[in-house]
């Protein structure tokens, strides 16, 4: 089967605005109806007046509202296959949080409909519900399945590669999720989609970093960098590049580098008006205003991020910002306001998924450090070295060293060594070459 084409641009902001309006008007909607988070009336009222480049995932997420085909939205030239109605409506209820009446259409769209391409968007579509719901495995199991009904899935379908890789990296397999978003840049490449091949090599970049292997993150990042036109017109996915750059910088120590990068990710994320991105990127540079020993202005750009999740569908990004708010409280001294918000974000880690709460755990014990509660410090670090230590994660040698340390000023200087030789230890396993 010859593979079908699928737009990776636009043809004309004016163009898109004209037929973006004309839509919008058929369907019957205002364009407060319109909106959704990451896309206000007001930025609709931009893109119709030609004022704002869209990107392709943005018009397809308007396309599924208005019932419109995101080609002819994107380029002025009708898609040559039709999506079914259930599809459309599979999606919507999907970002409604109806998620029980998805699943319901995506499985009808899998038992009755011949054309791969459509099985396979339906069979990603259960993937992306059996995500939310907390069941990685089932994710895996039906996003592959969707591969290999229809290989350009991949390309074709937003957050299927994501939503994949993520999955295996909820999981455990971080080497896993590397593999998946290395295929997808490589697939996207073969298909000079320069949009998403960036997109993707921005997710294998965090994957890297998250196994400990900032060299080749840097390459990745640095060539995305280089290649201005393959985000010159899409706001959002520079944002995104440059989010993931300051990253890696943070995660290397380099925080006056990272801050501005984060800087200009959020200058960017401003015009997209995208809020959850924005809320990430806010995240980001308040933990780099920490590192950087300016809890102050770190406390006010939390604040900020926070404000944005006012109804947060990302619970591990708002618990990460509540708790990057505990370590700036305690390090301005404000003790009681510090133990109260710590003593939440202990409440909402109980909640979180053990592979995910590794590190954050760390964070928190830091803060009973801080604040002079080493027995509560010493616990919460042992809980993370036990988390994180089942993954071999990178970040497990600097709890045993910070955990080493507590027992150490205890007196328990036997039960301190044993933890820094399990730190060397953990440094050697996690060593990549680069």
């Amino acid at each position: 089967m010859a593979a079908p084409h699928y737009h990776s641009h636009v043809d004309d902001p004016q163009a898109v605005g004209r037929r973006l309006l004309e839509a919008r008007l058929t369907a019957g909607l205002s364009q407060r109806a319109l909106a959704f988070p990451g896309c206000s009336a007001a930025y609709i009222s931009r893109l119709e007046a030609g004022e704002r480049v869209p990107s392709l995932q943005l018009l397809r997420k308007l396309a599924v509202k208005l019932n419109a085909d995101e080609n002819y939205l994107a380029t002025g030239v009708a898609s040559p296959r039709g999506r079914p109605t259930e599809l459309i409506e599979a999606e919507v209820a999907l970002r409604l949080d109806e998620v029980d009446r998805a699943q319901s259409l995506f499985e009808r769209v899998v038992q009755g409909v011949s054309d791969p391409r459509a099985r396979a968007e339906a069979l990603a579509g259960t993937g992306r519900v059996a995500f939310n719901r907390g069941d990685y495995g089932g994710a895996v199991t039906a996003i592959e399945k969707a591969l290999d009904v229809e290989p350009e899935t991949a390309l074709a379908v937003p957050g299927a590669v994501e939503t994949l890789g993520r999955a295996h990296w909820r999981l455990g397999g971080i080497d896993s999720a590397i593999g998946v978003f290395e295929r997808a840049v490589d697939q996207a490449r073969a298909h000079d989609d320069s949009v998403a091949a960036n997109r993707f090599a921005v997710l294998l970049a965090s994957a890297y970093i998250e196994n400990g292997r900032f060299g080749r993150a840097q390459e990745l990042l640095g060539q995305a960098l280089a290649e201005e036109s393959a985000t010159a017109g899409d706001p959002t996915a520079r944002a995104r590049l440059l989010w993931s750059q300051s990253r890696q910088l943070t995660e290397k120590g380099h925080h006056d580098a990272a801050a501005r990068y984060a800087n200009r990710s959020l200058e960017l994320l401003e015009l997209t008006e995208d809020t959850q991105y924005l809320a990430r990127a806010q995240q980001l540079l308040g933990s780099i205003e920490l590192e950087r020993g300016n809890p102050e202005e770190a406390l006010e750009v939390l604040r900020a991020g926070r404000t944005l999740l006012a109804e947060p569908t990302d619970r591990r990004l708002a618990t990460s910002i509540r708790l990057d708010e505990a370590r700036a409280l305690a390090a301005l001294g404000q003790r009681e306001e510090a133990a109260a918000e710590a003593g939440a974000v202990s409440a909402l880690l109980r909640e979180a998924d053990p592979r995910d709460a590794g590190r954050s755990y760390a964070s928190l014990a830091g803060v009973f450090a801080d604040l002079g509660d080493n027995a509560r410090a010493i616990e919460l670090y042992e809980l993370a070295a036990e988390l994180l230590e089942e993954t071999s994660n990178p970040y497990a040698a600097e709890v045993y060293e910070q955990l080493g340390r507590l027992l150490e000023e205890q007196g328990r200087r036997d039960e301190a060594l044993e933890l820094f030789k399990r730190a060397l230890a953990a440094r050697q396993r996690v060593k990549t070459p680069e």
